[in-house]
């Protein structure tokens, strides 16, 4: 298997994980792999969720397992009876409006400040609009979203030379602010 996992080109990390998969389900059974059945390998994913193993986990042995049966033991049938665990996907937590005025009145260092902006305050655009834009935002955002794609637009573009980015400008503004320590 560690042969088989070199030739692909494995990291050592992957290989690891693996082999100590594989020893798990061979401890479980009480024998040589090789020798599994298929109720062995359902009894053994039965285990590991009553036990208390969380869906990633779980599923790290599966691909485990999955790789020495077909790949190793070239025993496809076997892998088949494998099943990954879904589990729910975290959502990720969006401030309203009125919660990232308060963070960056909250705020007192400019380096902050900048770093709040840039990240994108305004709920939901992701444009990093500038913090002094949001003090005018509606309750819906529908002001400040007009505005702030309205001013993005006029900085990417500039009224005259070269095009910009200006919240490739912001970010690095926030983050050499961030690294000297500055307060500007």
């Amino acid at each position: 298997m560690i042969e088989d996992m070199t030739v692909r080109g494995f990291k050592d990390d992957t290989r690891r994980d693996y082999v100590r998969s594989v020893r798990a389900f061979a401890a479980f059974i009480g024998r040589s792999p090789d020798t599994a059945t298929a109720e062995d390998l359902r009894l053994f994913q039965l285990h590991q969720t009553q036990s208390g193993m969380q869906p990633p986990s779980v599923n790290s042995a599966v691909s485990a397992l999955r790789f020495f049966f077909t790949v190793t033991l070239d025993r496809p049938e076997l892998a088949r009876r494998l099943t990954v665990v879904p589990y729910p996907r975290r959502i990720p937590v969006v401030l309203s409006v009125e919660e990232v005025t308060l963070l960056l009145r909250a705020t007192t260092a400019p380096k902050y400040k900048a770093a709040f902006a840039t990240a994108g305050a305004c709920p939901g655009e992701g444009r990093g609009c500038r913090a002094a834009r949001l003090g005018g935002c509606r309750a819906q955002g529908r002001r400040c979203r007009f505005q702030a794609h309205a001013a993005a637009r006029r900085a990417r573009q500039g009224r005259q030379g070269p095009p910009r980015n200006a919240v490739a400008t912001a970010a690095r503004t926030a983050a050499r602010l961030v690294a000297g320590g500055a307060a500007a």
